[in-house]
């Protein structure tokens, strides 16, 4: 295959053919994130795309998972994106599901009429950043759309028949927003109710706005306690029934699984014995 740049996938991507249909991200100016910094985002040739699909017909002899790369990759056309998805299942009969990342804004781009044809073509799941369920986090970090809005993207993502995952990022409102974070997080992804959701813990990239921050102490970072403390309140407040809710991200302190709401209880046993010191990851084990 034939990348520009970094490229970054979802963990459940592991396994998936990657192949960029856009470069970079439609937003790139989140606060915290440096992850599209090395381009801009664009439309990548769609002769290219068939290109390395048509490739990746001769090396592979199964291909299970397509991921649609970069950062947004929902913000093309409709109709570039049908003719994308035709040739995937056209040229990987075997393929069970395809899948991207998605913006509140390409979300809200589309009308349900597209939403809705693309996932009758087999785009079947799409990855949003909600981030923080604070208005006051987001307006921070520049994250570019109100609490109102990426609930309203992920609710028309969902009435259109797509799985969704959702992630969120603990530690993301400093010491400062704390409660309001954890708490306002749960209600935004109670509200979505996605089939998946995913709590990162923030790590500081050198770089960005953020990490001035960091220098200057406008920005106090929470450490491993205030993090699971963070987590017991997101844990106690959400109410999402049926989503499958995963911390086990390389950036984690402490790894959680399980299903909302049945597992609650257990979901904060676990965080209380983390608060006890057992299982935590150490700071220099903890990556992005």
């Amino acid at each position: 295959m034939r990348y520009k740049g970094k490229v970054y996938r979802p963990p459940s991507e592991a396994y998936s053919l990657i192949v960029q249909v856009t470069y970079g991200c439609s937003h790139n100016r989140c606060a915290f994130c440096d992850m599209y910094d090395d381009k801009h985002f664009g439309m990548r040739p769609l002769d290219e795309i068939y290109e390395d699909f048509r490739m990746a017909r001769q090396v592979y002899r199964h291909v299970q998972r397509v991921f649609l790369a970069d950062g947004d990759a929902l913000m093309r056309r409709t109709a570039d994106l049908v003719s994308i998805l035709d040739l995937i299942y056209g040229l990987f009969p075997e393929c069970e599901r395809v899948t991207s990342y998605a913006s509140p804004g390409s979300i809200h781009a589309k009308s349900e009429e597209d939403l809705r044809l693309l996932r009758s073509k087999g785009l079947t799941m799409l990855y949003m950043g909600l981030e923080s369920g604070c208005d006051a986090v987001l307006e921070k970090m520049t994250k570019g759309h109100t609490v109102a809005a990426i609930v309203e993207a992920g609710q028309k993502a969902r009435r259109c028949g797509f799985a969704l995952s959702v992630t969120a990022i603990s530690g993301l409102g400093s010491k400062e927003l704390l409660r309001d974070h954890a708490i306002g997080t749960a209600q935004a992804l109670s509200a979505i109710n996605p089939e998946y959701i995913g709590l990162l813990t923030l790590m500081v990239e050198r770089g960005t706005p953020l990490a001035k921050w960091v220098s200057e102490g406008s920005f106090q970072v929470l450490d491993a306690v205030d993090v699971l403390r963070e987590t017991a309140i997101f844990l106690q407040h959400i109410d999402s029934e049926g989503s499958v809710f995963r911390m086990n991200h390389a950036s984690n302190y402490l790894t959680l699984k399980g299903t909302l709401n049945a597992d609650r209880e257990a979901l904060l046993h676990r965080v209380a014995q983390g608060l006890e010191g057992y299982g935590l990851r150490s700071e220099s084990m903890r990556a992005l």
